[in-house]
């Protein structure tokens, strides 16, 4: 399948991008692995007179610790260097685990963390981890910048808040308390190269090793046509003691802010289904990171 015509432009600096995508707007698409738009446009999906990359920017793809254990993460930092990262992977273990279980070696090699989270797919990997780790994006144009939470990122399939003119600089991570743990965990058909069914990011914070939480996050992905915080079992988890059942009781919680479909991964009884015992087994290796933790 060939690819349409476009025109090819490659900055080498943030000026010259931000200068092609005001003056090209919408009638360009930014290039960072290109592992979901090349596949669009030969699909015909997307067909953008322009392509702009930003390979040569410098910036877009370090991974910089700021300020003890926060961390700034470039937009255009792969998925394999998120999940090769021990800095990551010690201090923001959703983050490494969804971006571990992205595709396949190869398309992790080449898939963007900037990409993943402006493509805005119900079922990608690396929006609930960043929603749950409470990240913040940073988008940038010649008129200014602004950073914007990424639970208030994603409008709908394929939407989110990023304006033509707009290019995703970098995500930011605060640090987490101590004595707080995470986890991520994603159904599909398949063990590799596939789209989730149902998946689950989870953050607790406890007040010591033995509880009770005093902080909770819950986001799922590919159960609604955003991806979505669950809000209501967070209210249940904060003030309690950690139990098994107490996480399966915001499992069935977490059922019901979703509104799954029936497609050929999965029908929609199977995905409220999977929600529920996802949700309780991503609590419960949250739970069980946040107990061991270590400063």
């Amino acid at each position: 399948m060939l690819l349409p015509k476009f025109s090819y432009h490659e900055p080498s600096t943030l000026e010259e991008a931000l200068q092609l995508l005001s003056s090209l707007g919408g009638n360009a698409k930014v290039l960072a692995g290109g592992t979901d738009l090349l596949v669009r446009m030969k699909q015909k999906i997307d067909k953008p007179a322009h392509v702009i990359s930003i390979a040569r920017v410098p910036g877009m793809d370090t991974i910089v610790p700021r300020n003890g254990h926060a961390v700034t993460v470039g937009a255009a930092v792969t998925a394999r260097q998120l999940a090769d990262h021990e800095f990551i992977h010690d201090h923001f273990a959703p983050l490494a685990l969804a971006a571990g279980r992205l595709g396949a070696p190869m398309i992790r090699n080449r898939a963007t963390i900037g990409g993943n989270l402006v493509n805005a797919r119900p079922a990608a990997d690396l929006p609930p981890a960043c929603m749950v780790l409470n990240s913040s994006v940073t988008l940038k144009s010649l008129s200014g910048e602004r950073q914007v939470s990424v639970n208030d990122f994603f409008k709908g399939p394929g939407q989110c808040v990023i304006e033509p003119h707009e290019l995703m600089l970098s995500i930011d991570i605060d640090t987490p308390p101590p004595w707080s743990g995470g986890a991520y965990i994603k159904l599909g058909a398949r063990k590799t190269l596939e789209i989730s069914m149902v998946n689950v990011a989870a953050m607790l914070t406890l007040q010591g090793p033995e509880g009770p939480i005093v902080d909770a996050r819950v986001a799922l992905g590919a159960v609604a046509p955003t991806p979505v915080r669950a809000y209501a079992a967070e209210e249940l988890l904060v003030g309690s003691n950690p139990s098994e059942e107490l996480f399966h009781q915001a499992g069935a919680i977490g059922v019901g802010i979703c509104s799954p479909i029936t497609d050929h991964r999965g029908t929609m009884e199977y995905r409220c289904m999977m929600i529920e015992v996802l949700t309780k087994r991503c609590l419960i290796q949250a739970w069980e990171k946040a107990r061991s933790w270590k400063p």
